[in-house]
């Protein structure tokens, strides 16, 4: 194994304590696989965790003394490299940085520490990124130029005739190179998009500078098709639990149309029993085929205001995968008896045929939860509004022991953007969580619950979902900033538990401060992620949690559904370990890289989005509150989700003090301006090719 492999290699480094020749680090791992050692020993120098010497040894970055680290943004004078193994960025002038760019993975030595705060020279560029970047053309009679989108502080010349007849705001993509014998870049531009001005454009931008995949190769559409014409086989039904008549439903959004996960309650005497249908993609999608290859890939399907690209074809996940309602479908059913405090007794897992009886909708099952939907409402959901009742009531009980675990009540923070027919952004909603909403989280939450605590029961490889606790600087900067802000509930120390923070959140929900407190919460804690350890997750107070639920868009859903299903077929075992480690924790970190990948680029696509929107309301004027503060001004955001900046320049005849945190003081007036406060603002810019919005106070000062 692979995985193996390379834990021995580096193991064996570091106990020796010095470089070591390749023929000696083979002998010592006991290697039979010349081949599966070379790649191993490839795979950790692209990691940033072994480095070949210049005499050709093997070595460790610690033992030759090296940080390794990727280079975050460049200036022509200076560039930022963050270490792979976490801290502060570290500061590299220009001289030092031996033409490494953004993206490029480096050795550091002689890290030591300035008014410039860690600094370091670069060793030697261990991988180089990607040398194409976006930005937006700007032609003047004296220059050409390219505003890059992402990590380069000043503007790239264009070389001469490099262009491709782009014109001025144009949104491009560009090629990067050094100028002959010099480290002076230049660029030249491959493709152009179209105005940058648009959100839609932008976005197509963001898409190829964040790499994210939009054509399916030949092989992986092909096997998607001849999968999806099949239709199911008697062979394909049999061994499956029967689950066709039992009264199971879906509900999603009006527009979703991956519909992958379908319920069924019943209330009993003695508590409840709750079924989780899952699609099951993974007897679609098998091992090492195209289209597996391709899941792994992209990871997960990546969704922005006017598109989603899918981690399947649609011909699967809107078509032979999706659970239809009045259409059979192969399923994967988890069958949780509860008790009557919701309690979970006993699970089971089974490989499942159903037919939904309805495609229910979040809004029209809110309306039934009200008391408000009409009289076609309640006739569609009549074959079911008995398992609705009871799917409340049980959803009820759910959040409430949740919220005796210690589980925070956070709110999302998203928006839905309305487009026009050409695309536009016309307006921005904060995205509402109703009781239907919720019911389905709930019992999803139990689904991921119960398959994670199936597998580390019997002790198989699996992909967990894993939350650690957050890093104790970050939470004293928390705790600072809540008692900046009044709050009495500051429990929060070493140790800090998910219950603290939960305490926080409630007393903070009665003031102005409590989106900002939500907001810095979210940014306190760790960012949640896959791993092949069940290492648990703290935001949900959890031992054991993964991701089960939604094969058709998330890829480590489908691999444990891969993995769940040869242990419910009864194989062995010590057959499973032996099969899925190593595929376990490679689907663990391909996925989380993916994940991450999909929310940068849908963050930055909606920031471009927002600013579309507010081109629309430039001098308009709006309340909001401060989010947040720097040493050059202040945060503001609308009701609407919407975030500007405003300098500090912006108030006259003031001489603020900042005290670092949360305030801005005036020594003139004894004005503050603090997280939380309210401000009314007029709409000064806003730039939707870089997704920045500028806003200046709009009361007389």
């Amino acid at each position: 194994m692979k995985e193996n492999m390379k834990s021995a290699i580096l193991q064996a480094i570091e106990e020796h304590h010095e470089a070591l020749e390749p023929i000696e680090v083979f002998q010592k791992v006991q290697a039979s696989d010349f081949q599966q050692f070379t790649d191993s020993v490839k795979q950790l120098q692209q990691d940033g965790k072994l480095i070949i010497t210049k005499k050709g040894k093997l070595s460790s970055p610690k033992i030759s003394g090296l940080t390794p680290a990727k280079i975050v943004s460049h200036s022509p004078k200076f560039s930022f490299a963050r270490p792979l193994n976490g801290g502060e960025d570290i500061y590299i002038s220009a001289s030092d940085r031996k033409r490494a760019l953004p993206g490029d993975l480096v050795m550091l030595h002689k890290l030591g520490t300035s008014y410039k705060g860690i600094d370091g020279v670069v060793e030697r560029v261990v991988v180089k990124g990607s040398r194409l970047i976006t930005g937006t053309l700007s032609r003047t009679r004296m220059a050409c130029e390219i505003i890059p989108d992402h990590h380069f502080r000043s503007p790239i010349p264009v070389e001469k005739g490099g262009t491709l007849g782009a014109r001025n705001g144009d949104k491009v993509q560009v090629l990067l190179s050094f100028r002959p014998r010099t480290t002076r870049l230049s660029a030249r531009v491959v493709k152009i998009y179209g105005k940058a001005s648009s959100a839609r454009i932008c976005a197509d931008a963001i898409i190829d500078a964040y790499g994210i995949p939009t054509e399916f190769p030949a092989e992986a559409a092909m096997e998607a098709k001849r999968l999806a014409g099949r239709g199911i086989s008697s062979k394909e039904r049999e061994n499956r639990l029967d689950l066709r008549e039992s009264c199971i439903f879906t509900i999603d959004g009006a527009d979703a149309k991956d519909l992958d996960d379908a319920i069924s309650v019943t209330k009993r005497e003695n508590g409840w029993e709750l079924g989780v249908h899952i699609a099951d993609v993974s007897h679609y999608v098998r091992e090492g085929t195209p289209l597996d290859q391709e899941a792994l890939r992209r990871g997960t399907s990546v969704y922005f205001a006017d598109r989603v690209i899918p981690m399947l074809p649609k011909e699967l996940s809107n078509g032979a995968c999706s659970l239809n309602a009045g259409e059979e479908k192969l399923t994967f059913s988890a069958l949780i008896r509860l008790d009557t405090k919701g309690k979970m007794v006993s699970y089971e897992f089974h490989k499942s045929i159903i037919c939904s009886k309805v495609r229910g909708v979040y809004s029209e099952v809110n309306q039934i939860f009200d008391g408000t939907a009409d009289e076609a409402i309640q006739k569609k959901y009549q074959p079911v509004i008995q398992s609705l009742a009871e799917g409340k009531e049980l959803a009820a009980i759910l959040e409430q022991r949740g919220t005796q675990r210690g589980v925070m009540d956070l709110e999302s923070g998203e928006c839905r953007f309305v487009l026009d027919d050409k695309g536009v952004c016309v307006d921005i909603w904060p995205r509402v969580q109703g009781q239907a909403e919720k019911m389905i989280e709930q019992f999803m939450l139990t689904a991921n619950q119960a398959a994670a605590m199936y597998a580390r029961s019997v002790d198989i490889p699996f992909v967990y979902r894993v939350h650690e606790s957050p890093d104790l600087e970050r939470v004293r900067t928390l705790s600072e900033l809540a008692g900046a802000l009044g709050l009495k509930n500051r429990r929060l120390r070493e140790g800090v538990k998910s219950a603290d923070f939960a305490a926080l959140l409630r007393e903070a929900a009665a003031t102005p401060a409590a989106k900002v407190i939500s907001s810095q919460v979210l940014r306190t804690m760790a960012k949640a992620r896959y791993d092949f350890r069940p290492l648990g997750h703290f935001g949900l107070a959890l031992e054991d949690y993964c991701h089960f639920t939604s094969p058709i868009r998330r890829y480590p859903d489908t691999a444990i559904h891969r993995i769940l299903s040869d242990l419910v077929e009864n194989v062995p075992v010590p057959k499973i370990q032996k099969r899925y480690t190593e595929f376990a924790a490679k689907a663990a970190s391909e996925s989380s890289e993916c994940e991450v990948r999909a929310m940068w680029a849908e963050r930055d696509a909606e920031k471009c989005y927002m600013a579309e929107y507010m081109t629309r309301h430039i001098g308009e004027q709006y309340d909001g509150v401060i989010s947040g503060t720097t040493a050059r001004g202040i945060f503001v955001e609308l009701p609407n989700g919407v975030e500007g900046f405003v300098g500090l320049e912006y108030f006259p005849e003031c001489r603020f003090q900042f005290d670092g945190l949360t305030t801005h003081t005036d020594e003139i007036s004894g004005r503050k301006l603090t997280i939380g406060g309210a401000l009314r603002i007029q709409v000064a810019a806003a730039d939707v090719a870089t997704g920045l919005i500028d806003f200046i106070p709009a009361e007389k000062e």
